[in-house]
């Protein structure tokens, strides 16, 4: 866990690591949800469009602090995650969930998730249950490719994901 840990001073700390290309900052297209504003961890990595299959199974593995970053393609007709999966990556350890689509029960993960949680936005309908699922495969958002086993660095004013583990 991060603690008091703020990315803008990671960013300023490391500006050789940023300008290299192994400390990307993700584009401001996430917004911020859960109880925990500020959380890091490995990076798991999980490609499924406008579907959850294999997302619950997975997230009652031990999460081991890891942040599962889901690439939802972008998509904005769907919810990919909700207050059920918010609470069972908590209850299994995971620091958080970055989805790149949208998730659902912004009310309950808000009031009652104490893991981080970063979507692009909020949407009621919720996903279907049949698509096929890719784990460890790289993602492309924004202009930056993030690769399982990355570490994820997040607070209110962004997301960083670095090659390695920083020493903070």
């Amino acid at each position: 866990m991060m603690g008091s840990i703020k990315v803008a001073d990671v960013c300023d700390a490391n500006l050789e690591l940023v300008e290299s290309g192994d400390i990307r900052i993700l584009q401001p297209i996430f917004n911020v949800y859960g109880k925990r504003r500020a959380f890091s961890g490995p990076i798991f990595t999980l490609k499924a469009f406008e579907h959850n299959v294999g997302v619950k199974e997975l997230l009652e593995t031990k999460g081991k602090g890891r942040v599962l970053f889901i690439d939802g393609g972008g998509s904005m007709r769907i919810a990919l995650v909700g207050e059920i999966l918010c609470s069972l990556a908590q209850k299994s350890g995971w620091a958080g969930i970055v989805v790149n689509g949208c998730i659902r029960d912004v009310d309950e993960i808000n009031d009652g998730c104490d893991i981080g949680v970063r979507a692009l936005a909020s949407h009621p309908r919720k996903p279907g249950k049949k698509g096929t699922t890719e784990e460890h495969v790289p993602i492309h958002v924004g202009g930056t490719v993030i690769h399982d086993g990355e570490w994820l660095y997040a607070d209110g004013d962004g997301i960083l994901v670095s090659k390695t583990q920083l020493s903070l």
